[in-house]
């Protein structure tokens, strides 16, 4: 007979998506299951840049010096002349980090030792993607969803459609994908080479003509990346990759081997939606792109980011219309990250491989959407803002930052010589005071500068790092239906 379980989520797809939402659900006591139709983890580095807000996600994760550990920082770039002389320039123009943003430039981390870390966490947390498991089908209803997975028949409360561009779930649901081929096609490969140092990104040529070759922070390998015909076989095996190095480049390179490549077009698309009834979107199911820019992976791991707390919230017991604001925060963002890398594909058809600070997403925020309260204008952050971090020190004297208080899968409720009676205490709320009469000293400054509160202010910083709430004392009550509202509720006083 044909297997039955339950579930409360059911992800589709153990790549960066799928396995960040199971990190967040996992350290929230979600029950789930993560299922990858692939037999085995993929082994390749399509994506390879972590940029700074990525790295703040993995902080909170309890991963990041990990990913340091394992990756790297972004060699200089090395340009070719044809004769032979080249210039090396910097990737970007990243000046450091300050006391608000402490990770200030991409970690170049191979996609593949990328996801796992992240699985290596997952296990901690009690958890194991399940590979050659296959999602077949799908029906919901007002309850949830059930889904055939193989020979087995699960029933979910919800389910998440995290596998990839070609995605199964967006084409059991039927959503539409608008966009457009961005009449380009490329290789990329992961190879071990002989006749370039590994201390800098080499590119040759420009135009169709171009190729790059850039030593993998952590590995032996390199990553080929080069334009191709968009018609046409291309020979990925190491003497035809051997000849078209040798042939972009006029130089004697030689291929020992091939760990992995890939021959594509390029499009941007975006889904029409990210949520119909019980079942969502995230990642590249919702959204592909070229991958200039760095951006792909890093948004598909802050889908899972933004999904995480608001399922595990509802499941929770917080009204079911809190998961509509997946759709309203992330779609936008994926959006703007088409545009983006869309237009940094032409700048690199003319040999500009410039990053800015546009590329590391610090500046992404909500503003506007369902879940910003902010009673006045004000200078400086705003409802909706990314969180800034800040050095403070406790009561007791001992050294802390903002993004450690933060950490964990909690509110954080932050007052300015506030009363801290004036909220009550219920799970899942922390509430610090910075001050006087508070358990926090901004002794240096930092926390003020970063934002600016006048005294009585509280800030209420969501369990993803972003800014919910700016209210003064009269607005205690606005910030209470806000709390309710998102499933962090007072407990009731008792009777009598």
């Amino acid at each position: 007979m044909p297997k039955e379980t339950a579930t409360d989520v059911l992800i589709c797809g153990a790549g960066a998506a799928g396995l960040s939402l199971a990190i967040d659900l996992a350290r929230r006591g979600v029950d789930f299951r993560l299922i990858e139709k692939a037999e085995t983890p993929f082994a390749g580095s399509r994506g390879k840049g972590i940029q700074p807000r990525s790295q703040e996600i993995f902080e909170d994760y309890g991963i990041v010096d990990r990913l340091f550990a394992t990756g790297g920082p972004y060699p200089p770039i090395r340009g070719y002349g044809q004769d032979g002389s080249f210039v090396d320039s910097p990737f970007g123009d990243a000046r450091g980090p300050t006391a608000a943003e402490p990770y200030s430039a991409p970690l170049m981390v191979p996609q593949f030792l990328t996801e796992a870390v992240m699985r290596e966490r997952l296990a901690e947390l009690g958890h194991r993607p399940e590979f050659g498991r296959e999602l077949t089908g799908f029906a919901q209803d007002a309850e949830g969803v059930t889904a055939q997975v193989g020979n087995e028949t699960v029933r979910a409360r919800y389910l998440v459609g995290a596998d990839g561009g070609r995605s199964f779930v967006r084409h059991e649901l039927g959503v539409d994908f608008p966009g457009e081929t961005l009449g380009a096609r490329a290789i990329v490969a992961d190879v071990e080479l002989e006749g370039l140092s590994a201390d800098a990104w080499h590119r040759f040529g420009l135009g169709s003509r171009q190729i790059s070759l850039c030593p993998l922070a952590g590995t032996p390998l390199f990553q080929i990346q080069a334009p191709v015909p968009l018609e046409g076989g291309v020979d990925v095996t190491a003497a035809g990759l051997s000849a078209f190095v040798a042939e972009r480049t006029g130089r004697d390179i030689m291929i020992h081997s091939v760990i992995w490549a890939s021959v594509y077009s390029m499009s941007a698309r975006l889904a029409d939606r990210y949520q119909v009834g019980r079942v969502f979107l995230a990642g590249d199911a919702g959204h592909t792109h070229p991958p200039t820019g760095g951006q792909g992976l890093n948004t598909s791991l802050q889908d899972g980011y933004n999904l995480g707390w608001k399922l595990a919230a509802v499941l929770g017991g917080a009204p079911e219309t809190l998961l509509a604001t997946y759709d309203a925060e992330r779609r936008p963002i994926a959006a703007g990250m088409l545009g983006m890398a869309a237009r940094l594909l032409e700048e690199m058809k003319q040999g500009t491989i410039w990053r800015g600070r546009e590329t590391r997403q610090l500046d992404l925020g909500y503003a506007g959407t369902s879940l910003t309260l902010q009673a006045r204008e004000r200078a400086g952050v705003q409802a909706g803002d990314r969180a800034p971090d800040a050095p403070v020190r406790s009561a007791a004297g001992l050294a802390t930052r903002l993004f450690l208080l933060f950490q964990g899968p909690h509110w954080t409720l932050l007052g300015y010589e506030a009363d801290r009676a004036a909220v009550a205490p219920r799970p899942g709320l922390r509430v610090r005071v910075v001050g006087s009469r508070g358990d926090l000293v901004d002794d240096c400054g930092h926390f003020q500068n970063a934002y600016g509160l006048s005294p009585g202010e509280w800030v209420l910083v969501r369990p993803d790092g972003y800014i919910g709430a700016i209210v003064g004392p009269t607005e205690i009550p606005a910030l209470n239906r806000y709390l309710a509202a998102v499933g962090v509720a007072a407990p009731e006083r008792p009777p009598g």
